[in-house]
């Protein structure tokens, strides 16, 4: 991290890593551990210094926004639930190719209150759970909305779906992709929400963003980037990448091997020992090789 980012802490930097990395072990014997970085969460926010930078620890950080103004912006309680969706919240429509004949007028409004109403019952199936944040990788139309917020709940549309199922890990939850259940009935299983202590909607950088603290699941992360632009930023992304896949190899291999030129220099100064011990000619040839080699750790 002192060698590739533009980070002046390099030793909480370092802490950082290794703290990220180890909270994404998946479990097992120390030999069998793995330790997915897809797990870990990079956030880049420009604006302020690179010294602001922070590991979010039992935490994470979602790059999205409240769906409505008139939505709480936190959520404590120490038990907050979280509903993770991969579909649409919208009005229910009838499919394609459906053709119903009407002859009287009261019926198109009859029909009309239906489908709001299958709507609001499926809004309700969801918020019966106890969920108290919802989530979802699609839309959410305005009568969705309206639900969300006479109900005092955190909706948050088009997030990343990557994001989504890094969070359900992290809370110990599922991403719900639907509501369908083996009976043909729709339903939601209360056992796909996670749970943390509690969700707050913060700016950070240019823009807000939803963080959730106290995450009960365990094994992801967030890693939150701040500098002064976008390359900056990226320079800090592609170091701490760097060193997050040697954290991993080393967890995982439980074996280091130091660079740097550090090989290098031990060999020259045991060559050294060694060509002092000869008697003949021979001991020039092998200074001369101990000598070569230092010209890796010096060009470095």
């Amino acid at each position: 991290m002192k060698g590739e980012a533009p980070n002046p802490n390099a030793t909480a930097s370092a802490a950082t890593t290794t703290t990220a990395t180890t909270n994404t072990n998946s479990g097992g014997k120390k030999q069998t551990a793995k330790y997915p970085l897809s797990a870990i969460h990079v956030l880049k926010a420009t604006g302020k210094s690179s010294l602001e930078s922070n590991f979010m620890k039992d935490g994470f950080c979602l790059d999205a926004t409240r769906a409505a103004q008139g939505m709480p912006t936190f959520v404590v309680g120490g038990n907050v639930k979280i509903a993770m969706l991969d579909m649409n919240l919208q009005r229910h429509r009838m499919a394609m190719g459906v053709q119903v004949l009407v002859k009287d007028p009261e019926e198109i409004e009859r029909i009309k209150k239906r489908e709001m109403d299958i709507t609001k019952e499926r809004i309700t199936k969801i918020l019966e759970t106890g969920a108290r944040v919802v989530l979802t990788t699609k839309g959410v139309d305005d009568l969705c909305l309206k639900y969300f917020v006479e109900a005092g709940v955190i909706c948050a549309r088009r997030c990343d779906k990557d994001d989504l199922k890094r969070l359900a890990k992290a809370t110990g939850g599922e991403l719900v992709t639907t509501m369908a259940d083996m009976e043909g009935n729709e339903s939601f299983d209360p056992n796909a929400l996670g749970t943390c202590d509690e969700v707050r909607e913060e700016r950070i950088g240019d823009g807000e963003m939803i963080n959730v603290y106290g995450c009960k699941g365990g094994g992801a992360s967030t890693i939150v980037l701040r500098g002064a632009n976008e390359y900056m930023l990226d320079e800090m992304d592609r170091a701490l990448h760097d060193s997050l896949c040697v954290v991993k190899r080393m967890l995982e291999s439980n074996t280091l091997v130091t660079g740097g030129g550090a090989v290098e220099a031990a060999l020259s100064v045991y060559l050294e020992d060694y060509a002092m011990k000869l008697e003949t000619r021979e001991q020039f040839a092998v200074q001369e090789f101990a000598d070569a080699l230092l010209t890796i750790p010096k060009t470095l």
